[in-house]
């Protein structure tokens, strides 16, 4: 079989950290993706010393800006001819409208286009491996929004934060029944999840207020720890080999909402995410 060969974004916080951090207990590759050089590094050392697991690098990217994915990608697939496991972890909220380096709405550039345009920069490493997996952090957010194919990325109107990140959640539901479809052939599976509330930083990337609505709400909240397991559970557990399309929520295969099961929307938003991510050609 050989070592395990698995990448992590989003991988220096929360969820993200504790699941690079469980897979690199099992003694798998991991590399790790995230925007901020100097605390990758700090991670990696910390990583290896709590592992004893030497084998753990960190790829730095700015995953909003699509340059940055493809320059990352590359740089994966030097490093990772073979790859097992994709963990799509990075995500975020933004209180405030801002648009990204490619001009779209920054929540969904983050949350979905870099998703969609990194998982698809990797296919070949993926398929090089016995069983490669696709592993996205979607969210029970996504319930009770839908996509406007007039506004994909809704940067007409009035905008609001919570259904912007619904939308990006909704967007990686669709993208993993999609891609599980297109690559139902090969050996590679593709599976979301919702981890919970997690009591990590997520939200505080805002301003005050928004920050400490976030900050109260992890008073109600479950750890990193916890969060994380379904994250690991889909990367690494043998239960689920072979399994592919799905939505998980405590290790468990359940229902999303109605219009995250809507095929003809999952194929339409394939096809859009093609052209936003300059992949159509």
């Amino acid at each position: 079989m050989g070592q395990k060969r698995v990448i992590v974004t989003g991988a220096t916080d929360g969820i993200g950290l504790i699941t690079a951090r469980r897979i690199a207990e099992s003694g798998a590759s991991v590399g790790l993706v995230a925007r901020n050089a100097e605390k990758g590094a700090q991670v990696v050392e910390t990583l290896k010393r709590q592992t004893a697991n030497p084998d753990i690098q960190f790829f730095k990217a700015d995953l909003s800006k699509l340059e940055e994915v493809r320059t990352v990608a590359a740089e994966i697939s030097v490093a990772n001819p073979k790859l097992d496991t994709l963990v799509n972890n990075a995500g975020a909220m933004f209180v405030g409208k801002q648009m990204s380096a490619d001009g779209f709405e920054m929540t969904f550039a983050l949350n979905h286009l870099s998703v969609f345009l990194l998982t698809n920069l990797l296919k070949d490493q993926l398929m090089a491996a016995d069983q490669g997996r696709v592993v996205t952090v979607a969210s029970v957010a996504h319930r009770g929004s839908d996509l406007n194919f007039a506004d994909l990325d809704g940067q007409k109107g009035s905008y609001s934060a919570w259904r912007a990140y619904q939308r990006s959640k909704l967007a990686n539901i669709l993208f993993t029944r999609e891609l599980a479809d297109r690559w139902k052939e090969t050996r590679v599976t593709a599976n979301c999840l919702h981890p919970g509330f997690v009591a990590s930083r997520f939200g505080e990337n805002n301003n005050a207020a928004f920050s400490a609505f976030f900050k109260l709400g992890k008073l109600f909240a479950i750890s990193p720890e916890k969060g994380a397991e379904t994250s690991v559970h889909l990367a690494s557990a043998e239960s689920v080999a072979g399994e592919t399309g799905g939505y998980y929520i405590k290790k468990k295969r359940v229902q999303p909402s109605r219009a995250a099961r809507n095929a003809e929307t999952a194929k339409r938003l394939w096809t859009e995410s093609l052209r936003m991510a300059g992949l159509d050609a």
